[in-house]
């Protein structure tokens, strides 16, 4: 849903929105009252306080709530199933532990967030998540401690990725708008992004695990020695998952795990895909390749998130799914699934939902607005016009659009690189404060089984951190980057 002309003054809509997150923090952390419910309540009264016609609230109620669904329901769902297959069949096991014989005991989360990393390249954030959410949970199943030594590294990777790399569509439209050319902001931004992920991410989480304990969650693996207790890893080296992993028995023979060339393979498949349908739409747009043509359109088809992820699923059954059982046992198997992720949907849903109302209102464009005309350099007016949107609204793209547009007039005539800096200072601000508008604030607090208050203390704190640490690297390089005009 369009945003609607203001029914409120600038300063009236900010207090209307601090009060909203006010309220919905209220509700969900001190009245305990469930997320999903506080969500729908405060988007609401939200709607109303703001000033949206009385006709059109179940409009920017559902329009948010069916936008996030659309794009995270189909992928947690297909994503969930993949990782139950991967983590009963032994293939996850077998994949980390060819990351830890690669990097060492010592360096699992650094291996788990430089294989994000390469994962994350053309994969949008919340599909990785999902994907590597059973080899988060192996691994750290099998070395015990808090579960953000591992969660973290490879979540960070994603998000790093997404907000700041090409393909990814927020980087893309920004330097779109910004007249830059792509390939530049690429080059610029991988490097970054990799700085980025190492400072404000991987050393951060090792802060935060070493601070604050979470117990590994039973979302795939099942119940731990109780819920989460790390006593003992109950992960066997030779890929069988242990008492925790929902088994009936401990002495049932079972299939030899699956090679790692299977299960790298399978994670490859979706990967390979998206890449492609990424690189045909680049090639089309730029008209190198002409509209209309059937065979690129079938191939860009297949490479959408959703389908990629289905055909991934499907191959995962072939391969994986028949290994020592029958189509009716992985049927039901895959159903028993779906199950734990119902509150995640519902959840996220909601939280695109208050998003979207935020949007509707004209919050968002009333705080950016506030700040477009203060007169500050044009790298920290990008990062906090964009900090303002993300804060606002909830959603990163959203807001390295918006505020790319916002600041586009005043970068005409700029050299590519400054442009692709722009584009880096922007998706900082993007990134930063992950709140409870997010959708991927929820993602990572029910996949981990944080509540609210913990996700605020580390997946929030390592957002600003990865945010704050890229528009750093944009500052000192912006003065250098004058040596090549």
């Amino acid at each position: 849903m369009e945003a609607i002309a203001p029914a409120h003054g600038t300063a009236t809509l900010l207090l209307i929105a601090a009060a909203a997150v006010a309220v919905l923090l209220f509700l969900i952390m001190k009245v305990r009252l469930h997320a999903f419910i506080s969500l729908v309540l405060v988007s609401l009264l939200t709607a109303v306080a703001a000033g949206i016609p009385l006709a059109l609230v179940p409009t920017a109620l559902t329009s948010g709530f069916g936008s996030t669904l659309a794009s995270v329901a189909l992928l947690v769902g297909f994503g969930v199933m993949l990782g139950r297959l991967l983590e009963v069949t032994g293939g996850a096991q077998v994949l980390a532990d060819t990351l830890i014989g690669r990097f060492g005991e010592a360096r699992a989360p650094f291996a788990l967030g430089v294989a994000a990393l390469l994962f994350g390249f053309p994969i949008f954030f919340d599909a990785g998540l999902v994907v590597f959410l059973p080899i988060i949970l192996t691994v750290a199943r099998r070395f015990g401690g808090s579960v953000l030594y591992y969660a973290l590294p490879a979540a960070g990777a994603f998000a790093a990725m997404h907000a700041i790399v090409p393909p990814h569509p927020g980087p893309v439209a920004a330097g779109t708008v910004l007249g830059g050319d792509i390939g530049v902001v690429l080059l610029v931004g991988l490097p970054v992004a990799l700085v980025s992920w190492y400072v404000g991410v991987y050393l951060v989480s090792r802060q935060l695990g070493a601070r604050i304990y979470v117990a590994l969650p039973d979302l795939l693996l099942g119940p731990v020695n109780g819920g989460g207790s790390t006593d003992a890893p109950t992960s066997d080296v030779d890929g069988s998952t242990g008492t925790g992993a929902g088994t009936a028995t401990t002495t049932e023979t079972r299939p030899a795990p699956p090679a790692f060339s299977t299960v790298l393979g399978l994670l490859l498949v979706p990967l390979v895909l998206i890449a492609l349908n990424t690189v045909l739409t680049t090639l089309v747009t730029s008209e190198v390749i002409g509209e209309g043509n059937g065979l690129v359109e079938a191939l860009q088809l297949v490479g959408q998130t959703p389908v990629a992820l289905l055909i991934t699923l499907l191959l995962a059954i072939a391969t994986l799914g028949r290994h020592g059982r029958t189509l009716s046992e992985t049927t039901q198997l895959l159903d028993d699934a779906l199950g734990p992720i119902c509150s995640i949907i519902l959840i996220t849903g909601a939280g695109g939902m208050f998003g979207g109302v935020l949007r509707a209102s004209g919050i968002g464009e009333a705080l950016t607005g506030s700040l477009s005309g203060l007169g500050m350099p044009l790298l920290l007016q990008a990062f906090l016009i964009a900090t303002a949107l993300r804060v606002a609204q909830g959603s990163a793209t959203v807001a390295l659009t918006t505020a790319s547009g916002l600041i586009a007039s005043q970068a005409e005539g700029l050299h590519d690189v400054r442009i692709a800096l722009l584009v880096v200072a922007v998706a900082a601000g993007a990134t930063v404060l992950s709140h409870v508008n997010d959708s991927g604030f929820w993602l990572v607090s029910r996949f981990f089984g944080m509540d609210e208050k913990t996700t605020l203390k580390t997946w929030t704190v390592m957002e600003t951190t990865l945010g704050l640490t890229a528009f750093a690297a944009a500052v000192v390089l912006w003065p250098l980057s004058g040596l090549l005009i």
